[in-house]
């Protein structure tokens, strides 16, 4: 469920923001124009926001800065500490996309950015189905995270990565579980969404799912 990762975020917790800003020149196309796809995602959302990934808080500053009420979920101890550091009246929980505590108020908006790619496909299809059971009627899934177009465009960008020597970025895209884009409408569509999709920078995609 995604948990397997926790040991690489704790250990990148206290550099996280620093990475989103650019400063590791892997990882710099991963998060290029990462301020406005944060800003994409926080426009779309509404009403009350469940936010699954919270890290150090920087997507639930910009949905508290719009007036959502947001009820956080982080998994890693050092992120949600960081996060609540920055923003004391957040409300974080400990859970993940799978077991989260569910809130006790109508949920308009799911959201979440960079974390979707920690689950399996089968893990992945059990969470679409969750945020179905919790969304109110044309409720709607907001994310942004690294998704391939086409089986070609991941052997693209995994064959770029090896030819520029980003060992680091190659292992990450080798072992975490980036879905192509029509498996990932596919897995929506099943649970019921109505889905569109996107793209953000070279690697991130928007994806909007609504509740049908």
């Amino acid at each position: 469920m995604g948990r397997e990762f926790l040991d690489v975020f704790e250990e990148w917790a206290s550099s996280y923001d620093e990475a989103v800003a650019g400063e590791d020149p892997q990882y710099r196309d991963v998060f290029d124009k990462y301020d406005t796809i944060l800003d994409t995602v926080a426009n779309v959302a509404e009403g009350n926001v469940l936010e699954f990934g919270v890290g150090t808080g920087n997507l639930s500053e910009k949905l508290v800065q719009k007036n959502l009420q947001v009820f956080g979920i982080e998994p890693s101890n050092p992120m949600r500490e960081i996060a609540q550091e920055k923003f004391p009246e957040l409300s974080i929980e400990e859970g993940d996309f799978l077991n989260f505590p569910i809130p006790a108020t109508e949920i308009n908006s799911i959201v979440s950015t960079y974390a979707f790619h920690h689950l399996k496909d089968e893990e992945k299809e059990q969470a679409i189905q969750k945020f179905h059971d919790v969304l109110v009627p044309n409720g709607k899934v907001i994310f942004a995270d690294t998704v391939y177009e086409t089986e070609k465009t991941k052997q693209d960008i995994h064959e770029e990565a090896k030819t520029k020597g980003y060992t680091d970025l190659l292992h990450d895209l080798q072992t975490e579980y980036y879905p192509l884009l029509e498996d990932l409408r596919a897995m929506f569509e099943r649970s019921g969404f109505r889905f569109e999709a996107k793209q953000l920078n070279k690697f991130v995609w928007l994806f909007v799912a609504e509740k049908q």
